[in-house]
Parts: C-alpha cells; sequence; structure tokens
C-alpha cells in the first residue's frame, strides 16, 4: 500500500542528531517473538511512505543497519539481494532501514543494483520503537546509532524471529532458513 506522506505524520517529525548530546529518551527494549510488531511508516527510497501494517498476509524482513555505504551494511545489502529471488518466492518482503534520507537510500540501492525497499528513519522513531536505537561506544567518544538488529515478521503482524546482534556474514542465509521453517510450519 503506498501512502502520501502528510497521512502519516509519526515518521515526518524534525530528524534528531546522533550525537552523545542528545536528548534521547532510555533505550527501549526489543519486541520479543510473540509480539505484535510495532508500526512501521517511513518513506523509501522513492519518498514513498511504505506501512507495515498494510502487509499483512505477508511475510516481511526489517533489517536495521547503521549508515548507507560503509563496508558491512554494503555487504549485508548485497546478501539480501543476492537471495532475493528465495525470498520473494516465499512471498517475503526485505525492508532495510537506517537513519540517512531517502535520497541516501536511492544513492545506495541504485549503486548496489538492490531490489528492496531502503527506509528512511531518519528521526530514529521505528529504530527506538524496535530497540534498536542504542549508546554506542568508539575510541572513548559515546554516540546513539542503530545496533545492527534484524526482525522477521509473520503474515499476522508478530515478531517470528528476533536477530539482536547480527554478524553480517552468512546473516541473510540464516534468515531465509528461519523464514523456510517457519513459512513450512504454518
Amino acid at each position: 500500500m503506498l501512502v502520501t506522506r502528510a497521512r502519516y505524520p509519526l515518521a515526518m517529525t524534525e530528524p534528531k542528531t546522533s550525537d552523545s548530546a542528545d536528548p534521547v529518551r532510555a533505550p527501549r527494549a526489543m519486541p520479543a517473538v510473540g509480539d505484535e510488531a510495532p508500526e512501521v511508516a517511513l518513506p523509501d527510497d522513492n519518498d514513498t511512505v511504505q506501512v507495515l501494517s498494510a502487509q499483512r498476509g505477508r511475510w516481511v524482513v526489517l533489517y536495521f543497519y547503521p549508515r548507507d555505504f560503509t563496508p558491512g551494511c554494503t555487504t549485508e545489502a548485497c546478501d539480501f539481494r543476492d537471495r532475493g529471488p528465495d525470498f520473494r518466492a516465499l512471498g517475503a518482503l526485505v525492508w532495510g532501514i537506517s537513519v540517512l534520507d531517502a535520497a541516501s537510500k536511492a544513492r545506495f540501492k541504485e549503486q548496489l543494483g538492490l531490489d528492496f525497499v531502503l527506509l528512511a528513519d531518519e528521526d530514529h522513531e521505528v529504530a527506538e520503537r524496535y530497540g534498536v536505537w542504542v549508546e554506542k561506544s568508539s575510541y572513548g567518544k559515546t554516540s546513539w546509532g542503530i545496533a545492527r538488529s534484524t526482525f522477521l515478521v509473520d503474515p499476522d503482524g508478530r515478531i517470528a524471529q528476533v536477530w539482536p546482534k547480527v554478524t553480517v556474514d552468512g546473516h541473510a542465509a540464516e534468515v531465509l532458513e528461519t523464514l523456510r521453517a517457519s513459512a513450512a510450519a504454518r
């Protein structure tokens, strides 16, 4: 289902910065297997708002990644792209979510030849609802960002599987195998 931005203002607030001075709310817990998946209503790489609840009846892979064009995020995106026919054969959608804007998503998608949706969570509201907006520390500096995580949402809109700390290598294959097993069990 395609909708206009004005209809879903929750994803259209002013972006927050990701430095440690940001007045970010306390991190939330990730939804657990069996929980209803928190709503997603975010602009895609074409600036069209995609809505998770409109996908009821389909499997949806929501993978949260830190940034477009970084080595790990590029590898992960290419792995999902390369397994795209297998996901589609099972009736599943793949949605990648990060905090950069729709224009960045469009460039990333075009450069890598991605054939799935990339969503811009500029204000990190959805990342917060999924418990993946976390404080990070690197080289003695603290900042906020997305913890690489993936959620498999079943056709009823419930969380079927959670991967809270993703290692890029082999992850897309693992998600695909879990999807196959879950779909077969329904």
